[in-house]
């Protein structure tokens, strides 16, 4: 599998052009949460709007969370909105830790990133896939696997990434466009 070298050019095909092809549900379904993040459910202190959130985004995203309500219930306890609107990337491990269930890693940074797009940046399995890529292909960081599924991390990786390529006018949501899609269609072609 060869993946194009990172730059500007990229980065603004895969926003401008890719992600509003009338052809994918991608905008729409951020339109969507954008609503119900921001419009309709901005806050997490009650138990309704939470699990509303969470089973929207556990549907659009395919995160596979089976236990919605012991989610919502832990997000709920965290009492995050403040902490959210620091941008505290410690609260996107927090939500991943749910006691006595599996770990939900990728959600959580979904979850966080549906609030403040620019604050936190999203990790799954396609953003993954072009990180390990570049690192083997370019070194533009030194980082473990298992690096990636750690939040404070993962965000200096992604750092590195935006700095090494030349992309730091681009913010975090659309940073996580290109390298969702760059992934996906890598994937794609790796089978």
């Amino acid at each position: 599998m060869e993946i194009k070298r990172p730059n500007v050019k990229s980065v603004e095909f895969y926003n401008n052009t890719e992600w509003i092809n009338p052809q994918k549900s991608y905008q729409v379904h951020e339109k969507a949460l954008n609503k119900l993040f921001h419009t309709l459910c901005p806050k997490n202190n009650d138990l309704s709007d939470i699990l509303i959130k969470c089973s929207v985004l556990n549907e659009f995203y395919s995160t596979n969370v089976y236990h919605i309500n012991d989610l919502a219930k832990h997000i709920k306890k965290l009492n995050i909105d403040a902490r959210l609107m620091d941008g505290d990337i410690s609260l996107v491990n927090e939500i991943a830790e749910v006691p006595g269930k599996p770990r939900y890693y990728s959600f959580a940074t979904k979850y966080c990133s549906h609030h403040f797009p620019k604050l936190f940046p999203i990790y799954d399995s396609n953003v993954e896939l072009v990180l390990k890529y570049f690192r083997e292909k370019d070194d533009f960081a030194s980082f473990k696997n298992e690096d990636l599924k750690d939040y404070l991390k993962f965000v200096e990786i992604i750092n590195a990434f935006r700095i090494r390529y030349g992309l730091t006018q681009f913010d975090y949501k659309e940073l996580d466009i290109y390298l969702w899609q760059l992934g996906k269609k890598a994937a794609r072609k790796d089978k």
